[in-house]
């Protein structure tokens, strides 16, 4: 497919290269309402501090999710892991970046915080203790028609809430598409796994993933697409496997959550999905085994749509992608059309029809 506009690329020279994705800041009104949710969907709490709660998984992450007490519910940013102070004081000498300075909440470390050309907040991480394992199910044994592991046995998982292993990703949505990009693999060194496009060639979804050289990195651990402001898309957690989604599913559906999509497996990643939406309207992803590469894979460039987004399960709901036509957003629409160089009022039409 010819390209007319250029696509996210790797960076011959960034910043640093991060690690891993630490952690999402959120903001809500009811610490009690989401830690409920949260609780249910999979996450363990690692511990109250002051305003804010702070969640984890089973494995070595001292917490991967925040919630700060805030009158208004917002997503704030996330935390990505990096590999040295020295890394840490070349992000600080960036423009508007704040100084190195502790990082609150279990495990310690410092930080410093920058802003993305979206509005985002992202901490650079490092020297975090790593927190005990906690225990889990191992995943359960497959017989199939060529390998037979399980003979006088059952499969009885519990049906209990999934143990959530780690955060594995998050998807953003920007008007300033282009910036955005750039600056991630600029000053982190992520590198485009696959891009979507529109007909026209400009990209509209770019999965990225972390350069770890020759240790294979998830598919996308940050992921952006082009909208007509800055948004939260949504988070995706890992859990052991193809089982305790449908059974995640199913206790989530007996608790009284919201389904937003799923079961399916996507094309781009290839994970094995199940969506749900907290209390405030976010959307959260359970999956399970998804694709690594390392950092030898090119980028793919691929056609977007919503039957780009699954090889099977239900098709994309048109909810799942459609904003809210709040003043708010009408008036962020505005401001994008006019400040944004990446967004245009026949973009907007074809990613709509795309997705209608």
């Amino acid at each position: 497919m010819k390209l007319s506009t250029a696509q996210p690329a790797r960076h011959p020279n960034p910043t640093t290269k991060a690690t891993a994705l630490s952690y999402l800041i959120f903001e809500r009104p009811d610490l009690d309402v989401a830690e409920r949710f949260l609780s249910d969907f999979g996450l363990r709490t690692a511990c109250y501090l002051d305003n804010m709660l702070f969640m984890r998984g089973t494995g070595e992450a001292p917490f991967c999710y925040v919630v700060r007490k805030a009158r208004k519910a917002r997503f704030v940013g996330f935390g990505l892991q990096v590999g040295s102070v020295a890394d840490l004081m070349a992000l600080a000498r960036l423009p508007s970046a704040s100084a190195i300075g502790p990082l609150r909440g279990p495990g310690g470390g410092q930080r410093v915080t920058l802003t993305d050309p979206s509005g985002f907040q992202v901490d650079a991480v490092f020297g975090q203790e790593p927190a005990a394992y906690l225990p889990r199910r191992r995943a359960l044994p497959f017989n199939s028609v060529d390998t037979v592991v399980r003979v006088n046995a059952t499969q009885r998982p519990p049906h209990t809430a999934p143990e959530v292993i780690r955060l594995g990703h998050v998807v953003l949505e920007l008007a300033h598409y282009q910036e955005t990009c750039a600056w991630y693999t600029q000053h982190f060194g992520f590198i485009p796994s696959d891009v979507q496009v529109l007909p026209d060639g400009s990209p509209a979804v770019a999965f990225m993933r972390l350069d770890l050289g020759d240790t294979p990195a998830d598919h996308h651990t940050l992921a952006l697409a082009q909208g007509f402001a800055p948004a939260y898309s949504h988070s995706a957690y890992e859990l052991v496997d193809a089982d305790a989604v449908g059974i995640g599913q199913s206790l989530l559906r007996e608790r009284g959550w919201k389904h937003a999509w799923g079961i399916g497996r996507h094309i781009l990643g290839s994970q094995i999905f199940d969506y749900w939406q907290d209390p405030w309207g976010d959307k959260h992803e359970h999956y399970c085994d998804g694709d690594l590469f390392t950092a030898a894979v090119p980028v793919g460039i691929h056609p977007t749509g919503r039957e780009a987004m699954a090889q099977w399960g239900d098709a994309m709901p048109r909810s799942f992608t459609k904003p809210k036509l709040t003043p708010a957003n009408l008036a962020a629409l505005w401001r994008g059309l006019r400040r944004s160089p990446d967004l245009t009022l026949a973009k907007l039409r074809t990613l709509a029809k795309l997705f209608a």
